[in-house]
């Protein structure tokens, strides 16, 4: 195996170690409405459902505002950790947090205006309907800030390789969710209330677990750090904007889409979208789960400048996110009927087979999403703003609400699920489009599809790549690098040191690393000649291992180990080591 298939082998391997978790957390404000619209439909009525769809746009906006601050400060993040420059990341963290308690509040105190002194008419036009909606609203005002503050932490909780507290948070919020709802709905019968309340209960269970890792010692983003650099929140906001402008527009489609419906389908047809929509969430988790892990490895791929990684996001994106999300699919149009059930249970009743057909159909539009969200963020990583603002207003609101105008007369409800199939097949032309006007011509690969600058990364001339997979590979680490070294021209001191370096690392990890779990492992090795600057970056996915423990440890039989270790540590001071995403990254400048 050459060492563009051992990365390509630690990326997918990665990636799909961080998906479950960020599933989860692409799920939990989604885990609100899904409960909610089965205890409406189930215990307060159809009215109630028309409630929580009129809330949905709304529930897309705040999503924007947060997938704004958590897209900005993640990017930022992950580049300054890709330099190893702690202290902007610690900042980052700060003001991020510092933002969202923020913007959290403005919204409590509009929430709370709007739901109790009845200033939602705009909104919810039906009389029948507004009253719910209200109390709704006022419920939802109570879980805002553990929201947008939950969705930062476990965003830097990935960071710093810390899922499992973020797992247990999840799930401890699903429970206590469906206890509530259980309590304040079913039995206490609080109606529409209840169901917002329950959740924003929930929500806070979930914030409190999370947060209370930062004030521990093992945390290195602490609650708050002194002396902000406040201009930080300028960056924040412009690198998450692109990102967050598809939440955004959505927000408008969602009210454009709820006014079609209301005018020419009616309060079935809202209550049937949000319905299939609702419980689609769930399968909507894995996309978002895939596109939070892709950019929290391309945002620290960009900080390293390592273009293999870069496009081997996007090569496992098609070859392993796409084909499992068909299959999902699949099995949810199989499905169509029984999932109906969940929510109605008159089969005669028209808003019945509507909601059949929107499992039916809207499922087809996730497969091509998954395209349109990882060359958003690739977009917005890499600074494409143009790309990211053109697919974000085509999929966000132009595609879906104009397809929707064109067939509802026509079609009727299934319009707006058609529309959402015929966005995703315009924002995946957009995508090659774009390709061929930037490089005036048919892209024949990956880095031309995603139109890599020719100066990013490093050249092959520049670079060295050794992938190790077991013992006896080892032996060919010292040699390798030597004559890399020599063929750059680099001084004998600096290329003994590398290569004696280097070998014993990867003598070290095989040893200790690959043995410890017994899983298999790989280590990828780099070593780049670029302005006289000699960097060897080594990255394993064993458990996490400073070797600055080692380099104080001798051995009275064997004078001889760890002699590249220490010897390295002790002429030179520019050695940075880092867990990130669960991977040990190492950092030697000669």
């Amino acid at each position: 195996m050459n060492s563009a298939q051992s990365n390509m082998k630690l990326t997918s391997k990665l990636m799909f170690r961080l998906l479950p978790v960020q599933v989860f957390l692409a799920l939990i404000g989604s885990i609100n409405a899904i409960i909610s619209g089965l205890f409406a439909t189930n215990f307060v009525g159809v009215n109630a459902m028309t409630a929580v769809g009129l809330y949905s746009p709304i529930n897309m906006l705040i999503y924007a505002i947060s997938t704004m601050l958590v897209g900005g400060a993640t990017i930022m993040c992950g580049k300054y950790m890709g330099r190893n420059e702690d202290k902007k990341v610690r900042n980052v963290f700060s003001v991020a947090i510092i933002l969202s308690t923020a913007i959290a509040l403005f919204f409590i105190v509009l929430f709370l205006i709007f739901g109790l002194f009845d200033l939602t008419g705009f909104i919810a036009k039906d009389p029948a309907v507004r009253p719910l909606f209200n109390s709704y609203l006022a419920g939802q005002a109570v879980g805002l800030l553990p929201l947008i503050l939950g969705n930062q932490l476990a965003s830097f909780l990935s960071l710093e390789n810390r899922v499992s507290r973020t797992t247990a948070a999840s799930v401890t919020y699903i429970f206590v969710n469906i206890v509530l709802n259980y309590i304040f709905v079913g039995k206490l019968q609080m109606e529409a209330f209840g169901l917002a309340l329950a959740s924003s209960l929930g929500l806070w269970v979930y914030f409190l677990i999370q947060a209370q890792y930062f004030f521990t010692k093992g945390s290195e983003l602490k609650l708050f750090e002194r002396h902000l650099d406040w201009s930080e929140t300028k960056d924040i906001v412009i690198i998450g904007i692109p990102g967050a402008a598809s939440y955004g527009y959505q927000t408008l489609r969602g009210f454009i889409v709820n006014a079609l419906l209301m005018t020419y389908v009616g309060a079935a047809g809202v209550s049937a979208l949000a319905s299939s929509d609702n419980l689609l969430r769930i399968a909507w988790g894995l996309p978002g789960g895939m596109m939070a892990v892709s950019r929290m490895v391309m945002s620290i791929s960009m900080g390293e400048e390592d273009r293999q990684t870069l496009t081997d996001v996007m090569r496992n994106m098609f070859k392993r996110f796409i084909p499992l999300m068909c299959v999902i699919c699949g099995i949810i149009i199989a499905c169509a009927v029984p999932l109906t059930k969940l929510y109605y249970k008159d089969t005669s009743d028209p808003v019945f087979m509507m909601t059949v057909w929107g499992f039916r159909i809207l499922p087809l539009c996730m497969p091509l999403s998954i395209i349109c969200m990882h060359f958003t963020v690739y977009a917005q990583s890499s600074g494409k703003v143009v790309l990211v603002h053109l697919l974000s207003i085509l999929d966000g609101v132009v595609s879906v609400s104009l397809f929707t105008a064109l067939l509802i007369r026509s079609v009727g409800m299934n319009s707006v699920y058609i529309a959402n199939v015929l966005n995703g097949v315009v924002t995946t032309i957009v995508v090659v489009v774009y390709s061929i006007i930037r490089l005036k011509g048919t892209p024949r690969n990956m880095d031309e599809l995603m139109v890599i600058p020719n100066d990013f990364g490093f050249s092959e001339d520049e670079r060295l790549d050794i992938s190790v997979r077991k013992e006896d590979e080892v032996v060919k680490v010292s040699r390798a690098v030597n004559d890399f070294c020599i063929k750059r021209g680099i001084d004998n001191r600096r290329a003994y040191m590398a290569s004696l370096f280097l070998e014993e690392m990867a003598g070290n990890i095989v040893e200790h690393g690959f043995t410890k779990d017994g899983k298999n492992h790989s280590i990828d090795i780099r070593v780049v000649h670029k302005d006289n600057n000699v960097i060897l970056r080594i990255k394993d996915d064993c458990v996490p291992f400073d070797p600055a423990a080692r380099k104080e440890i001798k051995d009275p039989d064997d004078p001889a180990k760890n002699i590249g270790i220490r010897m390295i540590y002790k002429l030179n001071h520019n050695i940075e080591y880092k867990n990130m995403l669960g991977l040990n990254v190492l950092m030697v400048r000669l």
